[in-house]
């Protein structure tokens, strides 16, 4: 049976993970789409242990990069990392639920998105929210498409409406080592966001 664009249909992938929204929830982390399992290291968001998102996080809340790393296993501290979210209020899902991988990489220019995630829905499950990060170029594209919003450059936010919510969309550099950044450049960026929304 074929599915979009003469591709198989059961090349479809269908998101692996439940939104992770904390009570409380202020702010909202969209990236795009999980890597492929094989490359995950643990059960949980941003699970490439080759991508920095938690190292970044361990440089802005601990001053330490690899705070919520466990180097020798070469994994991350999922437990430490679910604490310190709940802790501040910060949700974590993606822009897209159902993908196809146009070639075997984990790379957003190579994921065809098939279903975007219901934004309105997720924001609704979150009234405390007042701000969204996206952590990747197809992400802003789904978030500023929805919102019909001007995009923000690299590390700048814009404001935009959700019923009666003002709120505001941060773009953040991405947490990939594809993106020609340092760790720590991107966790500056990060950590000026995380000061503006009040959790620093």
């Amino acid at each position: 049976m074929e599915g979009i664009n003469g591709l198989q249909a059961n090349s479809v992938e269908q998101h692996p993970l439940k939104p992770f929204l904390p009570e409380g929830c202020r702010l909202l982390m969209l990236g795009s789409f999980p890597p492929a399992k094989k490359r995950w290291c643990m059960d949980f968001f941003y699970p490439n242990f080759n991508n920095d998102m938690w190292r970044i996080f361990g440089c802005v809340f601990f001053k330490d990069k690899n705070r919520l790393v466990d180097v020798e296993a070469k994994t991350f501290r999922r437990e430490e990392i679910v604490a310190l979210l709940n802790e501040k209020g910060i949700g974590l899902y993606d822009t897209a639920c159902r993908v196809i991988r146009t070639k075997n990489t984990a790379s957003d220019k190579d994921l065809k998105i098939v279903e975007q995630t219901d934004i309105d829905a997720l924001l609704h499950r979150v009234p405390k929210c007042m701000a969204v990060v996206t952590t990747g170029q197809k992400a802003t594209d789904v978030m500023t498409g929805h919102f019909d919003m001007s995009m923000p450059k690299v590390g700048a936010s814009s404001g935009f409406r959700f019923g009666e919510r003002e709120m505001r969309l941060y773009r953040m550099p991405s947490s990939s080592r594809a993106y020609p950044m340092k760790t720590e450049e991107k966790a500056a960026f990060y950590e000026t966001m995380f000061r503006e929304c009040g959790m620093l």
